[in-house]
């Protein structure tokens, strides 16, 4: 008699330890879950935004404009937040001449590979990513090109469509801003201002 109590003592102690280890592991999960940041379940992503840039002169007996898909881009839905980058030898020109001196005389591009804008989407939480709709706001930051920063804001459409989030911008940007210099020479070809628009289609990270 003695040993089933004994026995059955040390069952109930084994069965209260592993409900305890069990409650004390459960709790250290959802402890780790309730720590994860909110913003880590809100992030959007591309790798393949479309940026074009067209700096053709009205005088130009050819147009001056290339194309990149190759653009990358993340956007932090919960804040607002966006960072995105675009190498600039992955602008495409019609003309391999034009291509080059795009990158060694303009861009310079061996010393200052990439374009990239960090900055701030306006009034995000009014942007539904899981609503059909069209939404309007803005984006404000700094763009840096050329090795050069400068301040920018630009107004930026949102289209959700069946779950999937695209966004439009369109924007100018001086050439001597961001120390490009036009040659008199090929003046009359290039604006002073060139035409920049993004085309991005977001994926949740």
């Amino acid at each position: 008699m003695a040993t089933k109590r004994i026995q059955y003592a040390f069952t109930h102690s084994l069965i209260n330890f592993y409900m305890q280890k069990n409650f004390f592991l459960l709790s250290l999960l959802a402890i780790l879950i309730a720590a994860v940041p909110a913003s880590a379940q809100e992030r959007y992503f591309t790798r393949d935004a479309i940026v074009k840039f067209d700096a053709t002169a009205k005088s130009s007996p050819e147009d001056i404009k290339a194309t990149s898909n190759a653009g990358t881009c993340v956007l932090d839905k919960s804040n607002g937040n966006v960072e995105m980058a675009v190498l600039v030898k992955g602008f495409l020109f019609e003309k391999a001449l034009m291509q080059e001196h795009f990158n060694e005389n303009y861009m310079e591009s061996g010393k200052f590979p990439k374009a990239t804008f960090k900055g701030k989407i306006d009034n995000i939480a009014g942007v539904d990513f899981s609503k059909d709709g069209t939404y309007n706001t803005t984006a404000s930051g700094k763009l840096t090109m050329h090795g050069v920063e400068q301040s920018v804001s630009a107004p930026i459409v949102f289209t959700v469509k069946n779950g999937v989030a695209n966004a439009y911008v369109r924007f100018n940007a001086t050439l001597a801003d961001y120390g490009i210099k036009i040659p008199s020479l090929v003046s009359d070809k290039l604006a002073k201002q060139a035409v920049i628009e993004i085309s991005a289609t977001f994926q949740k990270m």
